[in-house]
């Protein structure tokens, strides 16, 4: 496996469609080594989540997953992945993205969501997921259309570097 380069806001595959990946390209070498060093760079970066995009590859797929106390997320892989809300309820919170680093604002998104995709095996799965598994999933989804969360913001109020993030805003940080 190997560590992947990050396309970083202003790159023009991170504003485009990503194209799906048909049934014959899922089971390649080349797409599951893809997925395998997807993975990897996303632990690396310590990220939660990262698209095809995101390594100048312009497919519809992802991988995803944390394993904290606080936010359990088991890693998956989506491919063609189609998202769909559950009711109409909607939840504004912090998100990052390994693209624009060291840079937070809050973002609003559907608390519950519907996800239709195939897993890297290219088998069909139907999921639901709500709170942080929806954020991330949907952040993801975003990326596969060319839409960075900075798209989704409604004021830019919250925008704000990592480093006061930490300070003021988190949770580690209300008490300075």
């Amino acid at each position: 496996m190997s560590i992947l380069k990050v396309a970083r806001m202003g790159h023009p595959v991170l504003r485009r469609r990503a194209r799906p990946l048909e049934p014959d390209e899922i089971g390649t070498p080349r797409i599951q080594q893809l997925i395998d060093d997807m993975f990897e760079t996303m632990r690396d970066s310590e990220g939660i989540g990262l698209a095809g995009p995101q390594v100048y590859e312009s497919i519809r797929l992802f991988v995803a997953g944390v394993d904290d106390e606080e936010r359990m997320m088991p890693p998956m892989a989506m491919i063609n992945p189609e998202v769909t809300p559950i009711g109409s309820d909607v939840e504004e919170d912090w998100e990052g993205c390994l693209s624009i680093p060291d840079i937070r604002g809050r973002v609003s998104r559907a608390t519950d969501v519907k996800v239709r995709a195939l897993d890297r095996h290219g088998k069909p799965i139907s999921m639901t997921a709500d709170g942080f598994p929806a954020r991330v999933i949907q952040h993801e989804v975003d990326h596969l259309d060319g839409v960075l969360f900075f798209d989704r913001m409604t004021s830019f109020e919250s925008l704000t570097f990592l480093e006061e993030y930490s300070r003021y805003w988190s949770k580690s940080g209300e008490d300075q």
